[in-house]
């Protein structure tokens, strides 16, 4: 059902952009299809999306990211839509699985550090986007066989082996799913990156993943 954004601000503090017909329980849904369960129609390809500035504690973007024609324009409007510290989460196939490719929609191909620009430790690509995210935590899932084997413990152990596991054995220890949680970080009166309640120790920093 489209709706109209100013109306519904108040409703809740969590966004679930491009929520399809499985939108997240208590959030403002958006997609651009009209037979979605979206409370408002607007298309992600043209941002900024009509929601005010730091309207959103969270925002979930669940098979989303790969689809978008800019990946750097939307994290941007996502950040703009976040409050300082707000959380962002982001799930997407892993490059080395089926469905990355198998979906003729899908325009990126993403692993585990491709999000790294809008972080401290970009790689000296910073410059892609003045937005700032400080990563909570990467996590990897593996198709079933090597998940049984553990071998999805190892990945998500730690940020090296992970980058250990992409650099050399991906194609063959197949990913499946990466979820990234990340936090908004605005820049304050003093012209510093901030957050509510932490310090910007930049995307790519080790983080322990959930269990």
């Amino acid at each position: 059902m489209s709706g109209d954004a100013r109306e519904i601000n108040t409703r809740g503090r969590v966004l679930d952009a491009g929520c399809g017909i499985n939108k997240f329980p208590g959030a403002i849904g958006v997609d651009t299809h009209p037979a979605s369960r979206a409370d408002v129609i607007a298309n992600l390809d043209q941002p900024p999306l009509p929601f005010a500035d730091g309207s959103f504690t969270e925002i979930r973007a669940t098979h989303v990211i790969e689809h978008v024609s800019s990946v750097m324009q939307t994290m941007e409007d996502f950040h703009r839509m976040l409050v300082s510290g707000g959380r962002l989460i982001i799930v997407t196939p892993h490059y080395t699985d089926f469905s990355s490719f198998c979906d003729p929609t899908h325009r990126w191909h993403l692993n585990s550090f491709s999000l790294r620009y809008f972080g401290e430790e970009h790689g000296g690509f910073g410059y892609y986007s003045d937005c700032r995210f400080r990563e909570i935590s990467t996590r990897v899932r593996l198709l079933a066989l090597w998940r049984y084997l553990g071998f999805e413990f190892l990945v998500n152990r730690s940020r090296w082996f992970r980058r250990q596991w992409e650099f050399y054995l991906c194609y063959v220890v197949r990913g499946k799913v990466i979820e990234w949680q990340l936090e908004a970080l605005k820049t304050g009166v003093s012209g510093q990156a901030s957050s509510s309640g932490s310090s910007a120790t930049g995307l790519g920093s080790s983080a322990k993943a959930a269990s």
